[in-house]
């Protein structure tokens, strides 16, 4: 059931969905703006149902980015629907195991870990960009690696933990594939549709989705999709990396917030 919203209300949320379409599909990591939104403007509606509200909306927004760009961009889908496949398995393992685990150790652990990512993506300009990923073959070893490491792996952090699950995609795609920052945001978003899928088919099970509410937000956060993707694909890997230590950085803060407050 759908809670009474206000009209104000109503917009911010609307805005703040097509903003985080726009982030998603550039670098990964919308849910960084949607989610404390959608917390903010709705605290009397409980979790599971802002968790379920955000994926039906996330699921739309995330299909037209990869849309976009299996369009426009040099993206091997199989390969990504593999890793996609993996980060399904490997969420639905992390979900399993969530409630053992403190998010209080998990965050120091994950603002380190960025920090680094941080520092190694500055002190290489090249990291993403055309002339980096030029001359590398991808193996056997690699793919397994990938769809293994990436997918499993990565999948398993979303499902245990979860913030910035787009961005490390991205980045570790990068690194493991040697594609270009946009290549590697056009897969990562056909990674993004699978594990979306699971999770709100999950929460469509356990009738935890606003779904009036999850259709409007869901018109705004596919336009700001759609509208990155081109964007992305039009200004380049330079643009992505830019956004891609904006995004970084402000994770770090967030998880350094709510360390700092928990």
């Amino acid at each position: 059931m759908t809670p009474d919203i206000s009209l104000t209300t109503l917009v911010v949320l609307c805005l703040a969905a097509a903003a985080a379409g726009w982030i998603d599909a550039v670098v990964g990591g919308g849910g960084l703006l949607l989610l404390p939104a959608m917390l903010l403007g709705l605290p009397n509606v409980q979790a599971a149902q802002i968790l379920g509200t955000n994926k039906a909306v996330a699921i739309v927004g995330t299909s037209g980015a990869a849309i976009t760009y299996v369009r426009k961009a040099p993206v091997q889908v199989k390969t990504a629907v593999r890793i996609g496949l993996a980060a399904l398995a490997g969420s639905m393992g992390g979900a399993f195991f969530a409630a053992g685990i403190s998010s209080d150790v998990l965050r120091p652990v994950i603002m380190v870990v960025l920090l680094g990512v941080a520092a190694f993506v500055m002190l290489r300009p090249t990291f993403g960009t055309a002339s980096d990923a030029d001359g590398h073959t991808v193996g056997r070893a690699r793919m397994i690696a990938a769809i293994v490491l990436v997918g499993g792996g990565i999948g398993f952090y979303d499902g245990l933990f979860g913030p910035g699950t787009g961005t490390f995609l991205v980045l570790a795609l990068t690194a493991v594939l040697h594609l270009d920052l946009v290549t590697a945001s056009a897969t990562a978003k056909i990674v993004n549709v699978c594990t979306n899928g699971g999770a709100l088919a999950m929460f469509a099970y356990q009738g935890t989705v606003m779904w009036q509410l999850a259709a409007l937000m869901a018109v705004f956060n596919l336009a700001g999709g759609m509208f990155g993707a081109r964007m992305a694909l039009r200004k380049g890997s330079e643009f992505v990396r830019g956004v891609l230590l904006v995004v970084v950085f402000s994770l770090v803060a967030k998880l350094a917030f709510d360390q700092w407050t928990a």
